[in-house]
């Protein structure tokens, strides 16, 4: 199990360089965690929905993602409020003062049948478990669903891992450590120094304090990696800090406040040719070669934000100049005339119905029917080719009625997956379908029609898909594990 000393101290990527790490060596990894909260997520084959940090490690493994991995998901809605989902189904919401005391058994229900199901599937499986925040919050112990409540279940050998990067390394490891109950001590079999910069023998002398002091062995420590790894949730995006030179686009991407499925946005940041600017409500629009709306939580809320701030009339602004705009899923519904919640899901404060930027001829109405299924539909536009994601939203969209026939059209085979409309020169694209943009073809082809623009020539359309760039990030992690870590304690 890879315990870490708090949130974003690396749980998530050394979990997924464990496992290929253990694929490497004959292995099948399976990895697990028990319960998370994010709003990035999965789809499986099945149509169950899973955090997206376990369906990477599943890809590390050499494994489909399935929901079997991520029984326990918590999808937070800005309210103190999260949707649940139970073996990959939404069961309900919880409000945070009561999740404990209503959701607390049916959630250790849902980790053990998780853990069978993998089991049944795999009986020579080695789970590789991930656990979440910090294991010590001692006002949570007691409850604690996912951390050394399941460690000590199943008898793991702990990995604790601390991010020497936020400084105080030395007070996360012992003050974790000392926080520990005497029955839990025992499990810890070692500590991993994250994220460290410069020559390793510089901390030769840390590393022999902190055996000496806690008689718990340093397994390693992990450099500081410049690659842009995926990160486990939006806090995350606040330090992304990606170092490049000169580009050809700049694309603005409006983080919002309740953003959802931020991995789609993965494949351009890895395009060296690319810059995406985040823009927040308050911040200017400027003047990018395309914008984005990515995927939303609170859709009526986040757009609610976006009028607040003026970000609307710039939006609008923007594409009515010939401004090359993307929404995807929530950022389509956005983009649209008309969004209607009759229900309520999102909330009792927030409205019924609310108008859209208008830049799409859609309407959206939010129902309590969840659309969870992965999908392979041919695109349209901007040229015929392959597209495979995965749709993840509550309700449907449709045409507003009366729309002329020339003022839009279907981004793919499959009509209600994507609207492309062309009046100005510029497109608005509005897709239900996330991972669009894994599709290297279709990537290419959209970035094509912006460096059009510029006069830049075009690029090969014949890239890989993002899928080959993923695993060079996954071998290059696991690379750097294997060079500097002795996993020999955890396999014991």
């Amino acid at each position: 199990m890879v315990l870490g000393t708090s949130s974003g101290a690396g749980k998530s990527l050394m979990t997924a360089a464990l496992c290929r790490v253990l694929q490497r060596r004959g292995e099948q990894a399976l990895p697990f965690k028990g319960q998370n909260m994010s709003n990035n997520a999965w789809v499986d084959a099945d149509g169950g929905e899973m955090a997206y940090s376990q369906a990477m490690q599943a890809w590390a493994a050499g494994l489909e993602p399935c929901c079997a991995m991520n029984p326990v998901l918590l999808k937070p809605r800005g309210d103190s409020t999260s949707e649940v989902i139970h073996g990959g189904q939404s069961v309900g919401t919880a409000r945070a003062e009561h999740y404990y005391r209503d959701w607390f058994r049916p959630g250790w229900q849902a980790i053990r049948t998780g853990l069978m199901q993998l089991q049944q599937q795999w009986p020579q499986g080695r789970l590789v478990l991930e656990g979440a925040g910090s294991p010590v919050e001692v006002n949570l112990q007691r409850r604690d669903l996912t951390n050394l409540r399941l460690a000590q279940y199943l008898r793991a050998n702990c990995l604790l891992v601390a991010d020497i990067e936020r400084g105080g390394v030395f007070a996360q490891i012992v003050g974790t450590l000392a926080l520990l109950r005497p029955v839990e001590r025992p499990l810890i079999k070692g500590i991993l120094i994250n994220r460290f910069r410069g020559r390793r023998e510089l901390f030769d002398e840390g590393r022999s304090w902190l055996e000496a002091n806690t008689g718990v062995p340093v397994l390693g420590v992990m450099p500081w990696l410049n690659d842009l790894f995926p990160p486990e949730d939006s806090l995350d995006l606040l330090e992304r800090k990606p170092s490049r030179g000169a580009t050809d686009l700049e694309i603005a991407v409006l983080r919002l406040p309740s953003i959802s499925n931020f991995s789609d946005l993965d494949p351009l940041e890895a395009e060296p040719s690319v810059r995406l600017r985040w823009v927040s409500p308050g911040d200017s629009l400027g003047e990018p070669d395309a914008v984005i709306l990515p995927g939303s939580k609170q859709t009526l809320r986040d757009l609610e934000a976006l009028n607040n701030s003026g970000l609307d009339d710039q939006l609008r602004a923007y594409a009515s100049a010939g401004g090359s705009v993307l929404g995807i899923c929530g950022g389509m519904q956005i983009l649209g005339q008309d969004l209607r919640d009759p229900e309520r899901l999102e909330g009792e404060g927030s409205p019924t119905s609310a108008r859209g930027l208008g830049l799409l001829p859609i309407c959206t109405t939010f129902s309590p029917t969840k659309t969870t299924r992965q999908q392979e539909v041919v695109a349209i536009w901007p040229q015929p080719c392959t597209l495979k994601g995965f749709e993840l939203h509550h309700g449907f969209t449709d045409l507003k009625a009366g729309t002329r026939a020339n003022a839009i059209q279907a981004l793919s085979s499959s009509e209600r997956i994507g609207w492309v409309s062309q009046q100005h020169s510029g497109a608005v694209v509005g897709t239900y379908l996330h991972g669009l943009l894994d599709n290297g073809c279709w990537r290419r082809l959209w970035l094509n029609k912006l460096r059009q623009r510029k006069g830049l020539s075009a690029l090969t359309t014949l890239d890989v898909h993002h899928t080959e760039h993923r695993e060079r990030l996954i071998n290059r992690l696991a690379d750097a594990f294997e060079a500097h870590i002795n996993i020999k304690p955890l396999l014991n």
